[in-house]
């Protein structure tokens, strides 16, 4: 996946909009089904796809127990973009699931729960609305491995993985989406008070610049965001051998 500094970022929501109303059309479906999380991706991709499809993009809020200003946030993007929005609180499917299994004391464990449990909804509700499940990863991310295999990374289409997250900020102003989630800081939501920058351990500016270009001054964030990569190569690559 070739990954480039937009310059154009008008010209680059056009072109992400042709693309998703073409890839929907080829599947016969009508529209697109997303996670709306409160965050800034699942905001750009809300206001994406309610210009490719203006009276079927639908945003599911899927809590599970989240923290309250996720789900204000998120209502205030579906106004904002004016997308129909869809509440599903899957906390006491994820309590029954634990309860059905075991209580790991693997605290990453337990939370890539939530994301499978919220791709598992999409689906339902896809393949019931003849629509395709449209996911938020971004190219920033999936070069690092952050994001949940058969979660988040379960999806039809992924408009915005070839767009850095930095540019992600700047196509949202250009969509006009809320100032509270532009000036947000980015999180999975996993937990009360993880951010995604605490969590990997180097902001975003730096992850981009090293792979735009090979540079980053700090040799032990170097050192981490290759391990990262090698680490997770597994889940950009599905070939079992």
């Amino acid at each position: 996946m070739k990954v480039k500094k937009i310059t154009d970022y008008d010209k680059k929501i056009e072109e992400i909009v042709e693309s998703l109303k073409d890839t929907v059309k080829q599947a016969g479906a009508k529209g697109l089904v997303f996670g709306l999380s409160g965050g800034i991706d699942s905001a750009v991709i809300a206001g994406l796809a309610k210009r490719a499809f203006k009276d079927d993009s639908l945003g599911i809020i899927m809590p599970i127990d989240s923290i309250k200003e996720d789900e204000i946030h998120a209502r205030l993007v579906g106004e904002n973009t004016g997308i129909k929005v869809e509440y599903v609180d899957l906390s006491k499917t994820y309590h029954e699931l634990i309860k059905a299994s075991f209580d790991s004391e693997n605290k990453m464990a337990k939370s890539n729960i939530k994301p499978r449990l919220r791709m598992t909804n999409l689906y339902y509700y896809a393949q019931s609305l003849n629509y395709l499940v449209c996911g938020s990863s971004n190219a920033s991310e999936y070069y690092v491995g952050y994001f949940t295999k058969h979660g988040d990374s379960g999806a039809d289409i992924f408009p915005i993985i070839d767009i850095l997250k930095t540019d992600i900020f700047e196509i949202a102003k250009h969509l006009n989406l809320p100032k509270e989630i532009i000036e947000k800081k980015p999180s999975a939501g996993l937990w009360k008070g993880q951010t995604d920058e605490d969590e990997m351990g180097f902001t975003y500016e730096e992850l981009d610049n090293y792979i735009l270009n090979g540079e980053i001054a700090d040799k032990n964030k170097k050192e981490k965001i290759d391990r990262m990569h090698k680490n997770t190569s597994h889940k950009r690559n599905l070939d079992i051998f």
